[in-house]
């Protein structure tokens, strides 16, 4: 890797391709009384490909659990499953700090096919 003049890392196209960023639509989101932090467990599916995954996500702040149901999310879904509690993580549901410090989603602003990847 490289330095930019802004002090950032540069990467590969082949490092990047090593990241399965993909859309899925959250299909259920339940409460997450468990986590250390508060969260809701999301099962998003992928499409028949890849298939159903669950997450944990700290999106309480800025989400209702009623009103993800349906959301379409980008997710890294190459990630090794992780416990989070009781439940076992198997991708990444992708955000963003907003200025007070909540996770914003990333979401495509159309709707695309489930199991897409980010290019």
């Amino acid at each position: 890797m490289t330095k930019q003049n802004n002090g950032s890392d540069t990467i590969s196209w082949d490092d990047f391709m090593r990241v399965d960023l993909r859309v899925g639509t959250i299909i259920s989101a339940e409460e997450f009384p468990e986590a250390r932090r508060p969260a809701y467990k999301l099962q998003v599916d992928f499409g028949e490909e890849i298939g159903i995954k669950k997450s944990s996500a700290q999106i309480t702040a800025l989400y209702d659990r009623e009103a993800l149901v349906g959301k379409q999310v980008l997710a890294v879904i190459n990630f090794p499953p992780k416990q989070i509690g009781p439940i076992m993580s198997e991708c990444l549901v992708t955000g963003f700090y907003n200025t007070e410090g909540e996770v914003v989603l990333s979401m495509p602003t159309t709707p695309v096919p489930n199991g897409s990847r980010l290019i």
